[in-house]
């Protein structure tokens, strides 16, 4: 490993990395694979917000939630698992799953596959040139002959309110390292971090308060998936507060509760307040007014995830704003990673949509699965956004407590399935699932929307019987009868 703080001297490489997340880690992984020179900066733990602040610890922290709720839906089972969760244990799990937010195996991984890490944070200073400050203020200078991939990811938004600054809010890093359960937490916002969380902390014994601007839940996806959840969450407790917006906030004392002021004149008290309510990119400190561009900017990419306007500086993950989601930032990653190594050999690039340099799946073919109780997963557009886009469609429904898999799964299950067509090519431009279980469903899903698979065709997809699956038959008959 090299260590930015022992020298001053200039370092060349093929291939530069900026943030060594998930994302930076498969650029890295894709260049060395294609026997390119490349290091790798990291000003915090190389692993990224994914494995220490999001995915990771997150997941962890709902499963027992989720599992302990489909317990309480099984005949014979249902009566063992009334009592509260083990919170100590949970949290534990929690802290394994996150590593002890320690680095060292990740990093190990990144050497295992030849690449260079710079422990520092690290900045353009020029075309293909990064300076990296060390912990200790020395600096220490990288070349890339070839290519600088900006990794640097996003992070929460706090909105700038009166006494924002003395009542500490928490942001999703706080929500998800948190040692102990707040007895009262207001959640402001309703997308995925806000619901997720929402749905951890009502379960570890919190009352919870979800204060939303808008009038529902998920307000990216289909209006019944935020319908579903808030129906749930509110059954757990849990209390929605729709049409408000947060004016200020008061925390007189360091250790005393926060009061959050509304906008309707009403004012609640709560022992911490989440703010869920967006993200920024990292780059603000980045340097990027040496090169021509806006300090604190979305990077806009092409397909390749090479930044407009240069031919040398790429821009991978949430920081191009094409898909703020861990996967489809590694699948970017690897995109471009086979882009530079293309470039780097003068081969020709395939950027046609679906080629092996076009990050095309960003477009149409997102998946995403929210991890509440109901889980709710989609991919690809909904009927709202396919219509805005002009394509001739229609939506089909389905009752996924009717499929015979889903009343073995649990009693008093809920769930529906939407499923959109382009009438004129007759495929998929989107799935929405929600209802217990149905995140490992997606995947079948997101194959039918990538692989603009013809509704023909499916017709001859058999699902197993009894499984929640069958909801595909369902769904493809109810197109064909209507």
């Amino acid at each position: 490993m090299t260590d930015a703080g022992k020298n001053s001297e200039r370092s060349a490489y093929d291939v530069v990395v900026i943030g060594a997340g998930p994302v930076g880690e498969n650029v890295a992984d894709r260049a060395r694979a294609a026997g390119l020179s490349t290091a790798v900066v990291e000003s915090e733990l190389v692993g990224g917000e994914c494995s220490y602040w999001a995915c990771m610890p997150s997941k962890a922290l709902l499963r027992p939630v989720v599992a302990r709720a489909d317990a309480r839906r099984v005949p014979g089972l249902s009566a063992a698992v009334q009592g509260p969760l083990d919170v100590e244990a949970v949290l534990a799990h929690r802290d394994e799953e996150a590593s002890h937010w320690k680095d060292d195996g990740q990093v190990a991984w990144l050497e295992s596959v030849g690449a260079d890490v710079h422990r520092g944070t690290g900045r353009l200073t020029g075309p293909r040139e990064v300076t990296v400050t060390a912990p200790d203020g020395t600096e220490h200078r990288l070349t890339a002959r070839h290519a600088v991939a900006v990794c640097t990811g996003s992070r929460a938004v706090v909105p700038s309110l009166p006494g924002v600054e003395e009542a500490r809010p928490w942001t999703s890093r706080e929500a998800t390292s948190a040692e102990e359960a707040p007895g009262r937490l207001v959640i402001v916002g309703g997308g995925v971090v806000g619901v997720e969380m929402a749905t951890v902390w009502q379960a570890l014994g919190s009352e919870v308060t979800l204060l939303i601007r808008g009038s529902g839940l998920l307000p990216k996806m289909e209006p019944f998936a935020g319908e579903l959840v808030a129906d749930a969450l509110t059954g757990a407790g849990a209390r929605i507060r729709t049409g408000v917006s947060v004016t200020a906030l008061r925390r007189p004392a360091p250790d005393g509760p926060v009061t959050v002021e509304l906008d309707d004149g009403d004012r609640i008290e709560a022992d911490e307040i989440l703010f869920a309510t967006g993200r920024a990119p990292r780059t603000d400190d980045l340097g990027l007014e040496t090169i021509g561009l806006e300090p604190g900017s979305w990077l806009t990419v092409d397909d390749s995830c090479r930044v407009e306007g240069t031919d040398w500086l790429y821009a991978v993950g949430d920081v191009n704003h094409r898909a703020l989601l861990t996967h489809q930032g590694k699948y970017q990653a690897r995109i471009a990673g086979a882009a530079i190594a293309a470039r780097t050999g003068k081969t020709p690039l395939e950027t046609a949509p679906w080629g092996a340099h076009a990050a095309t799946a960003d477009h149409g073919a997102v998946p995403q699965v929210v991890f509440t109780d109901p889980e709710a997963a989609s991919v690809g557009l909904t009927l709202a956004e396919a219509e805005r886009a002009g394509h001739r469609v229609r939506a089909v429904d389905h009752d996924l407590a009717a499929v015979a898999g889903s009343g073995l799964y649990a009693d008093g299950y809920r769930g529906r399935a939407r499923m959109i067509v382009d009438l004129d090519r007759e495929i998929l431009l989107g799935v929405t699932f929600v209802g217990p279980g149905i995140g490992e469903l997606l995947h079948s899903a997101t194959i039918a929307v990538a692989g603009e698979v013809p509704i023909a065709r499916l017709w001859h997809a058999v699902p197993a019987y009894p499984t929640i699956s069958e909801v595909w038959l369902r769904l493809l008959e109810a197109y064909r009868q209507g």
